[in-house]
């Protein structure tokens, strides 16, 4: 990386610290994620009250669940962005989108960022330890994860970076639904939640987590090949990274469906279809990329874009549809029910 590389910028005047600790934990990316995680609680609640789960829960628990999961989560996820800005110092300067961020600004040194990065972090995943500690566990990992797996040893040296390093982001579900189910899990394996059911979320945001970002990166072509960042496009090419996000595509499709091939599962059957309903209007965003495409003024690929914007109204509303399918009394639905 030299110099010459290094995009102009202005340098805005200095916001003040609480706003800068605020851009560090990058809170617009940290809303999807914690939808995500309340979504979980919402869902294991109400198969709870219709008596699908065999523990009780009042909405006084349910809201309590919710707040310290939101607390908890924003804290821990945040601190997790802060430490990546600490690492990603040298290269945020020299990208667009990462140009305006607080330590290439000169608003917050890289010191800072790790030290208030770290003890948010663990601030926030011990907070889980007050419902339950597989919540408080499956939080540590993605603080981990995050930080040594994807940001410290993948993103530079993988082009499957995303692919591996989106496990830390699949684990909001897992923490929602450990944080509600609390100690009515006796087991002592923390991948034992007492349903498939988080892991079949966790699975949707992994699945996800590949043609969402590859779209970004697809839409910013040869941000991240100004600093040797491998992403997929960069290394093997749009096409190539095309045919890959296709075929997440098609994995999502086959997951949605998975209460038609497995009742068992505790997925209510007609969330099967309104998911399958959205894939493929998220797909198709998905299939209509092309690469050929003439740029806009800004050198960026305009259909990539609209398909990486469609990806978090899609994400939102498959968990979104799940929720409010599970709101409905199982009597009401009949056999579209969950078993």
């Amino acid at each position: 990386m030299t110099t010459k590389d290094e995009v102009e910028r202005e340098i805005a005047p200095h916001p003040g610290m609480f706003k800068v600790m605020i851009q560090l934990m990058k809170l617009r990316v940290i809303v999807l994620l914690q939808v995500t995680a309340i979504c979980a609680i919402l869902v294991h609640d109400s198969l709870a009250r219709y008596d699908l789960i065999t523990i009780e829960r009042t909405w006084a628990d349910t809201v309590t669940a919710c707040i310290i999961t939101v607390v908890g989560g924003t804290l821990s996820a945040g601190g997790s962005n802060s430490i990546n800005m600490w690492y990603d110092a040298d290269i945020d300067p020299h990208m667009r989108r990462t140009q305006n961020r607080p330590i290439p600004q000169g608003h917050a040194t890289p010191r800072f960022a790790l030290m208030f990065g770290t003890a948010i972090a663990i601030l926030g995943s011990s907070i889980f330890f007050v419902l339950s500690w597989k919540a408080a566990f499956w939080s540590f990992f993605s603080v981990l994860f995050y930080v040594f797996i994807y940001s410290i040893w993948l993103k530079r040296r993988t082009p499957q970076n995303i692919v591996i390093g989106g496990i830390a982001g699949a684990t909001p579900p897992l923490i929602g639904w450990a944080a509600a189910a609390g100690d009515s899990i006796s087991s002592l394996n923390p991948f034992d939640l007492g349903s498939p059911i988080p892991w079949m979320l966790f699975f949707l945001i992994f699945l996800w987590t590949p043609p969402h970002f590859w779209a970004l990166a697809l839409y910013r072509s040869g941000e991240y090949g100004k600093v040797n960042i491998p992403m997929l496009n960069e290394v093997k090419g749009a096409e190539h990274t095309l045919f890959q996000s296709k075929i997440y595509c098609i994995l999502l499709l086959a997951l949605g469906a998975v209460p038609l091939f497995w009742p068992e599962s505790g997925l209510p059957l007609l969330w099967a279809f309104v998911s399958v309903g959205l894939t493929l209007w998220y797909g198709k965003s998905v299939w209509d990329i092309d690469p050929a495409e003439p740029f806009d003024e800004n050198g960026r690929m305009p259909k990539a874009a609209k398909s990486f914007f469609r990806s978090l109204f899609y994400l939102g509303w498959m968990f979104l549809s799940l929720v409010l399918i599970c709101f409905i009394p199982p009597s009401w639905l009949g056999f579209l029910g969950p078993l």
